[in-house]
């Protein structure tokens, strides 16, 4: 009876590290999952900026009478 419950004893310690070391991997993963969802909506944040800034300095521009866009102008 003492072997069987050696082997239970061992058996129940490979299945605590497996477990333990699963939830450690899974845990960095989502760590970098996160990181990367985050660093992709900053960009895009930053892009966004940049479109309404350009949108407004076209407006900025057209109000003040400056009907050519930089390519038409460059052709004079």
């Amino acid at each position: 009876m003492g072997e069987r419950f050696d082997s239970f004893e061992t058996t129940k310690d490979t299945v605590q590290v497996v477990i333990e070391s699963g939830a450690t991997h899974v845990g960095s993963i989502a760590a970098i999952i996160a990181g990367a969802v985050r660093e992709v909506t900053h960009e895009l944040g930053d892009w966004a900026t940049d479109v309404f800034e350009m949108r407004d300095a076209a407006r900025r521009a057209q109000a003040d009478g400056g009907t050519d866009s930089p390519r038409n102008a460059s052709e004079r």
